[in-house]
C-alpha cells in the first residue's frame, strides 16, 4: 500500500505519522499518502495548505526530510520534468515577463510584509554576530557589512539593483553620505520607498535591470538575482559590468543552490515566488567569467533560517490584523514558506552567499573581503563624525 510506503520513507528520517515528537506529523486526510507519492513536493506543500495534514515544528521535519535525502530516494519522474520543461524551452524571466514576480509576490499588500520586517524592512538574510543579536540588530550587521566590504565612501555613487522597500537606499545614505540609485520593478516596493526616502539623495527608478544607465562607484544587489533566470545571468553581469567604474566594487548577496539546477522547486514556484530560480557558483562563475574577478565568496546559509524563524514569530504575532484580507489558506501557506525554507537552510540544502567583484583586467586593488566579528569598522554611520 502506498500509506505503508510513505510511512516507511518518513519513518526512514526519524519522522512518525502521529508520533509525539514536534516534528512528528499529524495526518487528517487519508487521501494525503497517495497525493503526495504523486505530487512530492508540490502535494507536501498544498495538502498542508488545505489542511490535510499538522506538525508543530514544520522547520524540524523539513531538516530531518532533507539531511536524510529523502529528496533523493523519491524522484519527481516524469512531473519533475513537466515542471522543468518551461524552464528549459523558453526564457521565463524575459523583460517582457520582469513583473510577473511582482505582481504576485512583492505587491501582494505592505500591510503583508512591513509588520514582518525589522525597522530597515530588509526582505533579506540577516547577520548575527552575537547570540544575543535580535532580528534589527541583526540586519543593522548586515548592511554594514554590505558598506565595509564596498568600502563606501561619502559622495560615492551607489547603484542598488533590487532595491525592495528601499530600507538599504535609506540607510546607506542616511550613515554613510552616499549617492544612491535604486532600481525596481515592484510598484508597492517602490511607493513606500519614496516615502521613506524623502529629502534624502535616492533616485528610484521602475525599470528591469536590463534598462539601467548610468556610470556607478559601487554596485549592489541584495535578494534580487535569484529572479534573474539562469538564461539571463550572463546578461545581468554584462550590465553590471557595464555600469561599474573601472576601479569599483559589486557585491552581489543572492540565495544558491549546491548544483546546477533548471529550475525551482514546484511549490514555491507556484506559489510563492514565480519564475524563480536559484544559482549556483558554477553558474554565477560562468555568468561572471571575463568581466569581474572574484574576490570573495561568503556563505551566510545559516544566517537565513535564524532569520526566516524571526519571520515566522513575527507573522503568526501580527495575523490577527490580517484577517480581514487573507484567509486560512493563505496563513497556511505563508507558515508552510517561512517554515519550509528554515528547514532547508539548517540542512544546508541551499545557501545564502555574498559575492563580492571587482573589473576584470584593471589590476584593482583587492577590498575589504571579510570583517572581524567586532571590528570597529562595523560601527553603523562609521562616516558621520568624518
Amino acid at each position: 500500500m502506498i500509506s505503508r510506503t510513505v510511512r516507511n520513507l518518513l519513518e526512514q528520517s526519524g519522522i512518525v505519522v502521529g508520533g509525539a515528537n514536534p516534528w512528528d506529523l499529524q495526518v487528517h486526510d487519508s487521501r494525503w499518502y497517495r497525493r503526495v507519492w504523486r505530487d512530492k513536493n508540490l502535494g507536501l506543500g498544498e495538502s498542508y495548505m488545505d489542511g490535510w495534514w499538522d506538525c508543530r515544528q514544520i522547520d524540524g521535519m523539513i531538516h530531518r526530510l532533507l539531511i536524510n535525502g529523502l529528496h533523493r530516494k523519491v524522484k519527481g519522474g516524469a512531473a519533475r520534468l513537466a515542471h522543468e520543461l518551461p524552464a528549459v524551452l523558453f526564457n521565463l524571466q524575459s523583460a517582457v515577463r520582469a513583473r510577473i514576480i511582482a505582481e504576485q509576490h512583492y505587491d501582494l499588500g505592505n500591510d503583508l510584509f512591513l509588520p514582518l520586517l525589522d525597522p530597515n524592512l530588509q526582505y533579506s538574510c540577516a547577520y548575527f554576530v552575537n547570540g544575543d543579536d535580535d532580528l534589527t540588530q541583526a540586519q543593522i550587521n548586515k548592511l554594514d557589512l554590505i558598506a565595509a566590504k564596498l568600502d563606501i565612501q561619502p559622495g560615492d555613487r551607489v547603484l542598488d539593483i533590487g532595491c525592495g522597500w528601499g530600507g538599504l537606499a535609506r540607510y546607506f545614505a542616511q550613515h554613510y553620505r552616499c549617492r544612491v540609485t535604486a532600481v525596481n520593478i515592484s510598484r508597492e516596493q517602490l511607493k513606500h520607498a519614496r516615502e521613506i526616502c524623502r529629502g534624502l539623495p535616492v533616485d528610484f527608478q521602475d525599470c528591469d535591470y536590463r534598462a539601467i544607465e548610468g556610470c556607478f562607484d559601487k554596485i549592489v544587489s541584495v535578494g534580487m538575482f535569484e529572479h534573474v533566470g539562469r538564461k539571463n545571468y550572463r546578461i545581468f553581469m554584462e550590465v553590471a559590468s557595464r555600469c561599474l567604474r573601472p576601479a569599483g566594487i559589486f557585491l552581489l548577496h543572492t540565495i544558491g543552490s549546491n548544483i546546477s539546477r533548471r529550475g525551482c522547486d514546484p511549490w514555491i514556484n507556484k506559489y510563492i515566488f514565480p519564475n524563480s530560480m536559484l544559482p549556483s557558483i558554477a553558474q554565477i562563475g560562468r555568468a561572471a567569467e571575463g568581466l569581474f574577478v572574484i574576490e570573495d565568496i561568503h556563505n551566510l546559509g545559516p544566517h537565513y533560517d535564524r532569520t526566516l524563524m524571526a519571520w515566522n514569530q513575527n507573522f503568526q504575532r501580527t495575523w490577527p490584523e490580517l484577517l480581514n484580507r487573507y484567509d486560512e489558506r493563505f496563513k497556511r501557506m505563508w507558515e508552510y514558506y517561512l517554515l519550509s525554507c528554515a528547514g532547508a537552510f539548517r540542512a544546508r540544502n541551499i545557501q545564502l552567499w555574498q559575492v563580492l567583484m571587482t573589473k576584470h583586467g584593471t589590476g584593482t586593488e583587492q577590498p575589504c573581503c571579510r570583517i572581524p566579528v567586532g571590528e570597529r569598522e562595523m560601527k553603523p554611520g562609521k562616516f558621520l563624525d568624518r
